[in-house]
């Protein structure tokens, strides 16, 4: 679990500490205020140390290691020029440092680099272990029906496509769990192909479809975009991904959805997050916000297993709010524009 992160002059936050919760946490902010950022560069560390776990060459972490694979990491999901353009732009040449501290000290990680470093980080703090599962990074569009060809076409050319929806696409193409945690499988999943009216599946081909009873398999591209997420938020539960402990980095769920559909998201990222899976979703939708609020208080408010964050935009950068309950927010952006608009409506009525 992922208890911290520390962020100093890195592209738009000077400087931000963000105190997470063991289960559900919910970034919001308006457009531009680096929500994504927050997401990629938490992503990166955990899934570089969760590749390198899975290298068979590889039997601990070092720091010549880690100054290469971490700042190669960073690159493909940020997709910048060079390293050095995620260091905040100001006058003259500075430094960028992050830190993540864990519940498991020995993943403790911190690094740095300076805007003009292009292809190494400086390991300020090295970890003694490797995260044991790879984290999970859902982007604001469905991926299903790129799968069949975005896999061999990355790994044949030289294309500017971001890694972790790469690293996703292998994910999807897991083979589904059997044995004791089928049943948890089977409860999770259930509401979500309730919605879709059927089930996903991945033929020899590797193209998915929604298996619909009584009428076939239907391809994905047919299926409504909103539905897909659904999909393929289904599809991570059944093969593992999403089970049994791990995070879920979540980029804008609400994207394309209805607030039908936004609802039943909430109320499966919630889920998630109560088995084990630390959740971390960036929003601008208010929608989506008090619906995950509303399931928080009506399991009892769980107590430290929820926190919020408001990102402020500021001259001199993004400044974080953050707080266990909504309330604690004293900045909420989307709040103002609500209210904005109902007084707008007031005045012309």
């Amino acid at each position: 679990m992922l208890k911290t992160l520390e962020l100093k002059n890195f592209t738009l936050f000077p400087d931000a500490t963000l105190a997470f919760a063991p289960g559900l946490n919910v970034i919001v902010g308006e457009n531009g205020a680096g929500k994504s950022h927050l997401l990629k560069v938490a992503y990166a560390a955990v899934a570089n140390a969760a590749q390198q776990a899975n290298e068979p060459t590889v039997a601990e972490p070092t720091k010549t290691l880690l100054q290469k694979s971490l700042a190669d990491k960073l690159v493909k999901v940020f997709r910048p020029e060079s390293l050095g353009r995620l260091a905040s732009r100001r006058q003259g040449g500075h430094r960028c440092h992050v830190s993540l501290a864990f519940e498991r000290p020995s993943l403790n990680t911190a690094f740095s680099f300076s805007t003009r470093s292009q292809s190494e980080v400086q390991i300020d703090q090295l970890p003694s272990a490797w995260q044991e599962k790879a984290p999970v990074f859902m982007p604001s569009r469905e991926l299903l029906t790129q799968y069949h060809w975005l896999l061999p076409f990355y790994e044949s050319r030289y294309v500017d496509i971001e890694e972790q929806h790469i690293d996703l696409c292998k994910q999807l193409g897991a083979l589904a769990i059997k044995g004791p945690r089928e049943k948890k499988i089977a409860e999770l999943v259930a509401p979500l192909e309730e919605a879709m009216g059927g089930k996903v599946v991945l033929d020899k081909n590797g193209r998915f479809y929604l298996r619909i009873p009584g009428q076939g398999n239907l391809e994905m591209p047919l299926v409504a975009e909103g539905l897909r997420k659904l999909a393929m938020l289904s599809r991570l539960i059944t093969t593992g991904s999403l089970l049994d402990k791990g995070y879920l980095f979540w980029d804008e769920p609400e994207a394309n959805l209805n607030p039908k559909l936004i609802k039943l998201v909430a109320w499966a990222a919630f889920a998630l997050s109560q088995q084990g899976i630390q959740v971390v979703i960036a929003t601008h939708s208010l929608f989506l916000l008090k619906e995950l609020e509303l399931l928080s208080l009506e399991a009892g408010g769980m107590q430290g297993q929820q926190q919020y964050f408001s990102l402020v935009k500021m001259p001199d950068g993004v400044q974080v709010e953050q707080g266990s309950r909504v309330d604690d927010l004293q900045t909420l952006v989307l709040l103002d524009e609500e209210l904005a608009q109902s007084d707008r409506h007031m005045e012309l009525a």
